[in-house]
């Protein structure tokens, strides 16, 4: 009975490890929005200033995770994600 059961579970880990990721980017964005304020003060400038710090980590981070996950399906699955497989 536990062979039946092993293809139905596996193939939810690529959307569990897309939860996760997304949970992970949710928290460093978070820390990021409470870091800023001490941040402005450390450099001079104004909260309004370091706005792009937010997008620019979650657009940095976003993709990071993206490429992860892309090599981590192509390594469980044999996929090619993408044409070129050089990273």
């Amino acid at each position: 009975m536990d062979q039946w059961k092993e293809p139905t579970m596996r193939k939810w880990w690529p959307l569990v490890a897309i939860c996760a990721g997304a949970c992970m980017l949710l928290v460093d964005v978070t820390i990021v929005n409470v870091a800023l304020p001490d941040m402005a003060r450390q450099l001079h400038t104004t909260f309004s200033d370091l706005q792009w710090v937010i997008d620019l980590y979650a657009l940095v981070l976003g993709a990071l995770l993206f490429l992860a996950l892309a090599k981590l399906i192509a390594l469980t699955t044999g996929a090619r994600v993408f044409q070129y497989q050089g990273f």
